[in-house]
């Protein structure tokens, strides 16, 4: 009799010792799994953040396209007073210019929420140190943003007057519609876009991609892309404007990479 309640002891022991989800103690409560993102809850959420974006870009075209009569005013303000009579050729060309300067008005507008809705959508997956570490950059890339679209504005004046040097009586400064405000809108997003780099640059040294020494010992090759990018992105064919944005990029190349190196990487 004592042995049997010792056997039966040793049994009630063992049993409290064993975890919730043994299959040995199935009447025991199972232990709830840690919750991890599947691809479709990640998809599901690139979906929203993306849709959030998109309304975003449509409100601020929304308003684009209210004041697109004065902000066309402005954009061709730069030009000679002589050349401000812009032709256009087919009966939509206006109603065209008109949704691509409501456009970039619109994703200008829309920058603060683009730039929210990419860190909310990234943050989740880096650590509390990474998330901690770029926090502060984000405000920052709307800064940078800002700055490409001023320094665009700046430039805008120069780069039309070295284009239009090249004019003369034989060729007559008879200025499309179409092609101007492509250029002008182009150059726009481009320089807003590209002074985001610094942001990538400083982000890839968080998670160790990058290091502040090997982007000082890539110094030459980060200078020939900066040339190559700044003379793709910049339309016009003119001399200032790349010169301008390519400037402007290596600055902010050499303060990313005194941040990085503050940093400790």
């Amino acid at each position: 009799m004592a042995d049997t309640e010792a056997v039966a002891g040793t049994a009630t022991v063992l049993a409290d010792r064993m975890p919730a989800d043994s299959p040995q103690n199935p009447g025991a409560p199972a232990a709830k799994p840690d919750e991890v993102m599947s691809l479709v809850d990640h998809l599901t959420e690139l979906r929203n953040r993306i849709v959030r974006s998109i309304l975003a870009v449509v409100i601020g075209s929304t308003v684009g396209f209210a004041f697109a009569r004065q902000i066309r005013e402005l954009l061709v303000s730069p030009l000679p007073v002589d050349s401000r009579d812009l032709q256009v050729f087919g009966p939509g060309d206006a109603f065209g210019i008109t949704l691509r300067i409501a456009l970039m008005v619109g994703i200008i507008l829309a920058m603060p929420v683009l730039l929210y809705q990419l860190w909310a959508f990234v943050s989740p997956g880096l650590t509390p140190i990474e998330r901690k570490a770029l926090r502060p950059w984000i405000p920052l890339a709307l800064f940078f943003f800002a700055l490409g679209v001023t320094i665009a504005w700046i430039v805008l004046p120069f780069a039309i007057g070295f284009l239009l040097a090249f004019t003369d009586a034989t060729l007559v400064a008879n200025l499309a519609a179409p092609p101007y405000f492509d250029f002008v809108t182009t150059m726009f997003l481009a320089f807003g876009l590209l002074m985001e780099f610094p942001i990538v640059l400083y982000a890839l040294a968080r998670v160790g991609i990058l290091s502040s020494s090997r982007l000082t010992t890539s110094r030459r090759m980060v200078i020939l892309g900066i040339a190559i990018f700044a003379a793709v992105a910049t339309p016009g064919g003119d001399l200032i404007s790349p010169l301008v944005l390519g400037g402007t990029m290596y600055i902010l190349f050499e303060l990313t990479v005194v941040a990085i190196r503050r940093s400790g990487r």
